[in-house]
């Protein structure tokens, strides 16, 4: 059933633990499960982790579907759960939204982590074809399945991984699945991103295609203040599945030292 109220709240998990609270928010064709194995390596600690709005839990709530959009749902998640003390943790498209959620500079933010982020500026091949293109990719289980193999991994994940970031992938909405790939890939967020004043940290995939790098040495770090910059060796874009023990030691140490 079709949730229709704009206002209602995304799915998502609340763990209690110690700690200021982790907000983890997902790629463009993932969930909060692509943070499964993160989390766990991040056991005890106080964590958030949602579906966006359209996607697999939240799937039924209407749009729209903006990043504006995901920016206010993640707000209203954490004044529901009364958060005060927390930091973002971002992947990809879930990036792009951390930025916008800094940028209004809420109370009880203490940090952002941006694991193979939307960059502020959108990059020189982002062009209409390729937006386009982009938009066809989870059309079927096999172009999903491509997309995966061949686009957004530098290893081979695990069978169980991989069956779940395909059923990720379809879980969306329609115009929820689109919404990313015509408007908010291509969307220039460096006014905004500039309006962070928060510590960063950036983590880059040492082999991704999609995100690459230098991307987001020359898209997005120098839009933020003082930004922390790192590469994960021998990962693709899907980072937080590709190397979940790694990620989860580079945001606990940022966040325990920020």
């Amino acid at each position: 059933m079709t949730i229709t109220d704009p206002e209602a709240v995304p799915v998502y998990d609340r763990v209690r633990g110690s700690g200021p609270t982790l907000v983890f928010l997902h790629y463009w064709g993932g969930s909060a499960r692509t943070w499964n194995e993160v989390a766990r390596a991040l056991a005890g600690r106080d964590l958030i982790i949602i579906d966006f709005r359209g996607w697999s839990r939240s799937s039924p709530l209407s749009g729209p579907y903006s990043l504006h959009q995901l920016a206010r749902d993640t707000l209203a998640v954490i004044a529901a759960e009364g958060v005060t003390d927390y930091a973002i943790i971002g992947h990809s498209m879930g990036g792009k939204v951390a930025q916008l959620v800094a940028s209004t500079r809420p109370s009880g933010l203490r940090g952002l982590v941006l694991v193979a982020s939307g960059p502020a500026k959108p990059a020189a091949e982002i062009t209409l074809e390729y937006q386009e293109g982009l938009a066809h990719a989870y059309d079927s289980d096999e172009s999903a399945a491509n997309a995966r193999d061949s686009i957004l991994t530098a290893t081979v994940l695990p069978d169980l991984i991989k069956m779940q970031v395909l059923e990720d992938s379809r879980s969306a909405a329609e115009e929820a699945r689109t919404e990313w790939p015509l408007n908010g890939i291509a969307k220039d967020i460096t006014a905004e991103t500039q309006k962070v004043n928060v510590p960063t940290l950036v983590l880059a995939g040492e082999n991704d295609v999609v995100e690459p790098s230098e991307v987001l040495r020359n898209n997005l770090v120098p839009y933020l203040s003082g930004a922390e910059f790192a590469v994960i060796p021998r990962t693709g874009h899907l980072i937080p599945l590709e190397a979940p023990a790694e990620t989860a030691r580079a945001i606990a140490t940022f966040v325990s030292t920020e």
